[in-house]
């Protein structure tokens, strides 16, 4: 392998786990990173507390803190309520066009559609606190909604 390709092969890795350094906290149960960088190339070295090996199972249960502490900023939380309801439209406008070009099942499509968008409102409504994950199932169901008015709309011109 050339000197250049194995200096940017090195500089990436240790790029990825500056990243998942970053976002794991130095508090959790999974343990600290700890880097240092000499002037050639990237040495990480992972410390573990002396709780045994790392199971599947002690990495999914960080899964829900890192993500909450990933979504405190207001800007996060905009930018994927915004994915979210362009999703939303993307799938609306992609299961429109499907069964109208095969002009086959139109009206069962119409009736899981309707029946998912009531459904998701009901959900929505029902719930004394709106969670994030709730916000962004009902961003989807608008912009799903959103995207069946604007075909309507196409289809009727």
């Amino acid at each position: 392998m050339p000197e250049t390709t194995k200096e940017i092969f090195v500089f990436l890795l240790s790029f990825g786990v500056y990243i998942f350094s970053f976002l794991i906290n130095s508090q959790t149960r999974w343990g600290t990173f700890n880097s240092r960088s000499s002037s050639r190339f990237f040495t990480v070295r992972a410390v573990q507390e002396s709780e045994g090996p790392r199971r599947l199972v002690d990495i999914i249960r960080i899964i829900p803190e890192v993500s909450r502490n990933y979504f405190r900023r207001p800007s996060r939380r905009a930018l994927f309520g915004g994915i979210s309801l362009l999703g939303g439209f993307y799938v609306a406008q992609t299961i429109s066009l499907s069964f109208g070009a095969l002009g086959v099942n139109d009206v069962i499509a119409a009736v899981l559609c309707v029946l998912i968008t009531e459904y998701v409102t009901r959900f929505y409504y029902s719930r004394p606190k709106v969670t994030f994950p709730l916000a962004l199932l009902n961003n989807f169901k608008m912009g799903f909604t959103y995207g069946l008015f604007i075909d309507a709309f196409k289809l009727a011109s």
